[in-house]
């Protein structure tokens, strides 16, 4: 490619044929999911109740390299491979030496990466004769991606979305309904586990993943899905950085940095993943750093311990930085970022210290979208908001230390849906809410007795 280059396309035939395992790379052993009702260590037979096998096998495969179904990766050609381009006009506001390239997942139907994970989950669930899936959303973009998933492979769909976000977004809402899914908003009157969170008016992640997962254990035909966290989705949206390092080689370039947001981890893990195999086998220096909300601030504040990965309790223990099972956090814009917990395999590489987490302000992320749009004119969602401001400062940090510097920003999905979010931000209205530490303490004290991590 010329060096003047901006964007740089992949073919159909690009598109990877296997999905990146990162687990038999990690420097030690991943810790086991515990059974929630022995504190044992919990085995494939004790997920089997809401995932299909195929699901299962990835969840717990040792295998490097996962080959990805043929059905699939013919699905992912309705919008794979995704951009990568190089945010030249940025550059120049910044007046940065450093060289930022984006990988853009808003280009897919839904308008994410979710739909990465949610086609390889309902075709794998439709191989198996399930007639319907169960999830929760917060955002709605993982919402969206398995309502469009659903109907790609002739399934029903029933989504459970957090409260706060099926107010401030009622077109995600729509978006869902166009695709044939019925919706709800979390906490609900329809579960156990929602009449007994009503309080909790605004919702969480985990409340709503508790009423999915009931509602799809007491129901024989159905399974339950879930968007972020768990291995097989992490697993599935490293298609995302392999296609990145295929387009950065025609960049002639390799990242210092590479740049996520983090919710649960699966956008972060997509992008970064690929890259930590470079790290872990064959010694590259490439820094990673995990971008999440200062009101939900898990990483960076987060206990490391077993903890549910829902409200009520009814998933396995999953070790983790936790905020506290019930922990309800403020109800920010970035809807897809407000849980509890995180990836056992993200959670364990900042652990380690592969991965750098930072914290960063509603506002202040907003401040960095908008500068985003009207340099690149890509209106980001406040999710993938997060990974800009911390991109900014990077490029920042190379002008003053007079380096160039390579940066890679994963943009993982748009912000269509969140206008009136950027009408607050404009208006000087939007809120900018506080991490309660008080709120947390009781949370984590209310922590099931399983075993310490050391």
């Amino acid at each position: 490619m010329s060096a003047a280059s901006t964007t740089f396309p992949l073919q159909e035939r690009d598109i990877p044929t296997h999905w990146v395992n990162l687990v038999p790379d990690l420097p030690e052993p991943p810790l086991p999911p515990l059974h929630p009702g022995t504190l044992e260590p919990a085995g494939p037979d004790d997920l089997a109740a809401i995932f299909p096998p195929a699901i299962i096998a990835q969840e717990v495969s040792g295998e490097p390299d996962v080959e990805l179904p043929e059905q699939v990766r013919e699905a992912y050609k309705l919008w794979r491979p995704t951009p990568l381009f190089r945010a030249r006009r940025l550059e120049r506001a910044l007046d940065t030496p450093a060289h930022i390239y984006v990988k853009y997942e808003g280009v897919s139907p839904a308008g994410s990466h979710k739909p990465n994970s949610a086609v390889a989950q309902a075709y794998e669930n439709a191989q198996a004769g399930v007639r319907k899936l169960t999830t929760e959303t917060g955002a709605g973009q993982w919402g969206s991606s398995l309502a469009f998933a659903c109907s790609l492979f002739g399934l029903e769909c029933e989504v459970w979305m957090v409260g706060s976000s099926y107010d401030q977004k009622p077109y995600r809402r729509s978006m869902m309904q166009t695709w044939g899914a019925s919706v709800h908003r979390s906490p609900s009157q329809l579960t156990d586990a929602g009449r007994a969170q009503a309080a909790h008016a605004s919702g969480s992640l985990g409340i709503a993943i508790s009423e999915a997962v009931e509602v799809a254990a007491r129901d024989p035909a159905a399974n339950y899905s879930l968007g972020s966290v768990l291995n097989h989705v992490c697993l599935h949206q490293t298609v995302i950085g392999q296609e990145a390092i295929a387009q950065l080689e025609l960049a002639g370039e390799a990242p210092d940095v590479v740049v996520g947001c983090v919710g649960g981890g699966s956008n972060f893990a997509g992008l970064a993943f690929p890259f930590i195999r470079r790290v872990l086998r064959d010694g590259a220096r490439t820094r990673f750093l995990a971008a999440e909300p200062a009101a939900c601030p898990t990483l960076t504040r987060g206990a490391y311990r077993y903890d549910f990965g829902d409200t009520v309790g009814l998933t396995p223990l999953m070790p983790m930085y936790t905020l506290g099972h019930d922990f309800v956090p403020p109800p920010v814009h970035s809807g897809g970022l407000r849980y509890h917990g995180d990836s056992p395999l993200v959670s364990a590489l900042v652990r380690a210290g592969i991965v750098e987490a930072r914290a960063f302000r509603q506002n202040d992320a907003f401040a960095a979208a908008l500068q985003f749009a009207r340099t690149e004119g890509i209106v980001p969602g406040p999710e993938p908001a997060h990974a800009i401001r911390a991109t900014v400062e990077e490029a920042l940090a190379a002008r003053e230390a007079g380096e160039p510097r390579v940066i890679l920003l994963g943009l993982s999905g748009h912000g269509h849906f969140d206008l009136s979010a950027y009408d607050a931000y404009l208006a000087g209205e939007l809120e900018d809410p506080e991490f309660s530490e008080a709120d947390m303490d009781a949370a984590l004290a209310r922590l099931p007795q399983a075993p310490a991590i050391g």
